[in-house]
């Protein structure tokens, strides 16, 4: 098991997502929508903080919980790219590159989830230590 969620790559990707998808809105009309802006980023930065959030809860079940959270953000993330494209507010090169960052976060969301519940791994709130 990891010894911090910073070290877990599906986070790391994460986090890269969050920086890449705030730099897309500043620098396009999205802004302009506030709305979507808002989700968007509120959508976004859910990813990485549910991934630390159920890491730092310490036990197995949680975390998985925790991950499924994050991934169903990525797919609403996924939702909203769908909706900028349609709206015109990117082209088709920026639609295929932040829809492929965020199939392949929820991939390697899904890999954490499926190695997690087949592991004997139950978490670190569970290992007795100083007994």
């Amino acid at each position: 098991m990891a010894k911090n969620f910073e070290s877990l790559e599906c986070w790391q990707l994460a986090i890269q997502l969050d920086k890449e998808v705030f730099e897309l809105v500043e620098q396009s009309n999205i802004q302009r929508y506030f709305s979507l802006r808002d989700q968007m980023l509120r959508s976004v930065g859910s990813i990485a903080d549910n991934i630390a959030e159920g890491f730092e809860r310490g036990g197995n079940k949680e975390f998985i919980q925790f991950l499924f959270i994050s991934k169903a953000s990525c797919g609403e993330l996924r939702s909203q790219i769908h909706r900028c494209k349609n709206r015109n507010l990117i082209d088709d090169v920026t639609f295929d590159l932040f829809y492929n960052k965020c199939r392949t976060v929820s991939v390697k969301l899904s890999n954490l989830i499926t190695h997690l519940k087949n592991s004997g791994i139950t978490g670190n709130k569970y290992k007795i230590s100083g007994c």
